[in-house]
């Protein structure tokens, strides 16, 4: 069984999950609530993140084409 840190990965390692940059998930996380992903702060300097979470935050921002019907109405 794998322990619940196993899952976590540190803002450098998320960025490349997600494609960013480290710099932009400082920026949103500075932004609390205003764009990132959810994150668990260990400690002041010690930020981690759920692989779940960053699934949920892809996710929760994928855009479904519209179709021509929507497109002519």
């Amino acid at each position: 069984m794998k322990s619940e840190t196993s899952s976590l990965l540190n803002t450098a390692e998320a960025a490349k999950y997600l494609t960013i940059s480290p710099d932009t998930l400082r920026l949103w996380r500075s932004r609390r609530g205003q764009g990132g992903p959810r994150f668990i702060k260990l400690h002041p300097r010690c930020v981690r993140y759920r692989i779940d979470d960053l699934e949920f935050f892809l996710e929760s921002r994928a855009v479904r084409p519209r179709t021509k019907q929507q497109v002519v109405s």
